[in-house]
């Protein structure tokens, strides 16, 4: 199931079901609204409502209550193109704010006083209860399902500031999209090509299987220190290739499964 949060014209966002056509099909790819926000804990219902896809703008599938929580360093290969070790420890973590989430085709600002900005193409998961100390054979009950993110990064505030806050949580640094896929089983999700393109030229070419820590070890570990809410996300990882975009460039990453997710950069 691929879940969606919209704009219709002359309506409030509200959140529908992805019905893409057979291929060779005649049909357009739809969205069938839903009555409620599926993450908020309240019966889902469809309304009976319908809209082509290409009518309606589609928004960051998730408005975190909470967190998005980033982990660093989780591809050797990405590691090592920065000049750097794999933690040896516990995995490295960091938090961006709710407010630097944006959803696809809106823009990328990129900061006045800065040149440009890193993209930064990986996995979200998608939290869908209240959990905490989740051992790992339990993860899969926790899951809702997986979007794409793009981790975006100011890399001279990430190497002066000596701590991540405002190199990866500035806004609109958090673009997520298109939608939710909620069908993956941990080991689908744990397979998938991974591949950035910056105006249309490939600078990210992995897999989700390159991860140094998985998708169950991280969710478990995350949640053995702070309890994760439906809607809270974390961010997996990039792999090797990651690189500058300034105002002008379109950044686009591809996951298998999850669709497009592309983005223009501006300046601010």
């Amino acid at each position: 199931m691929r879940i969606a949060r919209f704009a219709a014209a002359g309506k409030d966002p509200a959140y529908g079901i992805i019905e893409l056509a057979v291929d060779g099909g005649e049909n357009p790819d739809t969205i069938a609204v839903l009555n409620n926000d599926p993450l908020a804990g309240t019966a889902v219902n469809y309304t009976g409502e319908r809209h082509h896809l290409e009518e309606v703008r589609l928004l960051a599938p998730v408005i975190s209550r909470s967190k998005v929580v980033g982990v660093g360093r989780n591809f050797a290969d990405h590691a090592a193109e920065m000049g750097n070790e794999v933690p040896a420890g516990a995995p490295l973590l960091f938090l961006k704010p709710n407010t630097s989430i944006v959803g696809p085709n809106d823009p990328i600002v990129v900061p006045a006083g800065c040149d440009t900005v890193s993209f930064e193409g990986e996995l979200a998961i998608v939290i869908g209860r209240i959990c905490k100390e989740v051992p790992a054979e339990r993860v899969p009950e926790v899951i809702f399902g997986y979007t794409i993110a793009n981790d975006v990064t100011q890399r001279d505030w990430q190497a002066g500031d000596e701590q991540w806050t405002r190199a990866k949580g500035s806004d609109t640094f958090c673009p997520l999209g298109p939608w939710i896929n909620t069908h993956f089983s941990i080991e689908e999700a744990s397979k998938l090509g991974i591949q950035t393109r910056l105006n249309g030229d490939t600078r990210q070419d992995g897999n989700t299987s390159e991860m140094v820590r998985g998708i169950s070890e991280l969710v478990s570990f995350i949640s053995s220190f702070t309890t994760l809410l439906p809607g809270d996300l974390i961010l997996t990882g990039t792999p090797k290739g990651v690189g500058d975009m300034g105002a002008g460039d379109v950044v686009e990453i591809d996951i298998d499964g999850l669709g497009t997710l592309s983005n223009p950069v501006a300046s601010a």
